[in-house]
């Protein structure tokens, strides 16, 4: 025997029972973001490594050390998107949605890749809910995309969750922030892990979130201590807007998120469920992303959510039962090409109909039948069937081109 093939690290199989569930979530995100009037967008699963690299941010670790980069064939450089925002943006741009009425609002669901170390709820290849909206600068557009997540989130029974809220600032706050936190990583470099000390000068931010760094970083300087009165009063509103929305949250200072082009609010949903790895959600506004990648200055704000981290921090999401109207039944062999005949007109006209291919016993099919949850079985034997309503009971013979007439009803 060859030796089994296994999936690669990091991927996992979808099998019907998930799959089933995971359309769930397809149907929620649908039903709670096409309802606020987001339409739905879908971009190509690899984008222009420039776009994240002048997007996304060459300092950050998705960059320089999580993309799956190569070559399309010609010469070019193509990435396996990690995030959706960059390459809706760029369809954003591409597509002239400028001209259309502000805002625009977009949503997408679908898989993204980065070259991460695998663990519960987190896999090389994932999937996201991603929600963004184009052209509104006002506080307003932030609340909203904070309000429609957190429905989200308890739409597919996330429990234990707790939303965190800070401010970058403007990218000019944040450049002499940076500077000023520099300083001071540098004054107590001998304290920090390895990791942090190679990129203090590249994006010292991020040492806010770094493993072994808290003890140094309880001192650092906050950048929300340094806001203009503007980004200030932008945040302020936003908060007051949560609050009479009845949304609870936590102000988190540190809160820096993993991506260079956020400014202002930043936001992130996490679930005690989840442990350490708590983080199920997240984003913030990005005012600088769209002219970065060659459009017009364009406010603009988004998040994402993760599909299996979702579901792992859930309880009580169970997928829709799949409908079967017909099971077509065979008396003996004699009537299999009329089942067959049967089954095939029945979803010709609309019905989920099955037929019985596994050569079960009569008794085996009619318990087949119930463990499906047919509303009807039709049991073939000549020009007739005998054909039963599971839910009543009741029962009766008939001609073979009156069976769907009846299921039908």
């Amino acid at each position: 025997m060859s030796e089994r093939i296994q999936a690669p690290r990091g991927t996992y199989d979808v099998l019907p029972e998930e799959a089933a569930r995971r359309a769930e979530v397809e149907k929620i995100a649908g039903r709670i973001l096409g309802g606020a009037g987001y339409g739905r967008i879908e971009t190509p699963i690899f984008e222009s490594t420039e776009l994240f690299a002048r997007g996304v941010g060459e300092s950050t670790d998705i960059v320089r050390k999580e993309m799956y980069t190569f070559d399309d064939g010609g010469g070019r450089l193509v990435t396996l998107r990690p995030e959706a925002t960059a390459g809706i943006s760029r369809a954003y741009v591409e597509h002239g949605m400028h001209k259309l009425p502000q805002p625009v609002r977009l949503w997408a669901l679908g898989p993204f890749f980065r070259r991460e170390r695998a663990q519960a709820g987190r896999f090389r290849e994932f999937w996201q809910i991603d929600a963004e909206v184009f052209g509104s600068e006002a506080p307003a557009v932030d609340a909203e995309t904070i309000v429609l997540l957190a429905e989200v989130l308890e739409a597919l029974g996330v429990k234990g969750t707790r939303l965190l809220l800070g401010s970058l600032g403007t990218p000019e706050t944040r450049a002499d922030y940076r500077e000023r936190l520099r300083g001071y990583l540098h004054e107590h470099e001998d304290d920090l892990p390895a990791e942090v000390r190679e990129r203090i000068d590249l994006n010292p931010m991020r040492a806010f979130d770094a493993a072994g760094a808290a003890p140094v970083m309880e001192g650092a300087p906050r950048l929300m201590d340094e806001l203009a009165p503007e980004d200030a009063e932008h945040f302020a509103e936003v908060r007051a807007l949560l609050d009479d929305a009845g949304l609870a949250y936590e102000i988190d200072p540190t809160l820096v998120r993993g991506l260079d082009y956020y400014t202002r609010t930043v936001f992130e949903f996490t679930s005690d469920a989840l442990g350490a790895q708590s983080g199920v959600a997240g984003g913030g506004r990005y005012d600088k992303l769209v002219e970065q990648i060659g459009g017009q200055p364009t406010p603009a704000v988004g998040w994402a959510a993760g599909v299996e981290r979702a579901l792992l921090a859930g309880e009580g999401l169970e997928a829709s039962p799949t409908a079967v109207d017909l099971y077509v039944a065979l008396a003996d062999d004699d009537a299999r090409r009329a089942g067959f005949r049967l089954a095939n007109e029945a979803r010709r006209a609309g019905l989920a109909a099955q037929v019985e291919v596994a050569g079960r016993s009569l008794k085996g099919q009619l318990k087949h039948a119930n463990r499906l949850g047919a509303r009807y079985v039709a049991v073939i034997a000549g020009d007739g069937a005998s054909v039963k309503e599971m839910q009543t009971g009741e029962e009766r013979t008939m001609p073979l081109d009156e069976v769907i007439a009846t299921v039908s009803r």
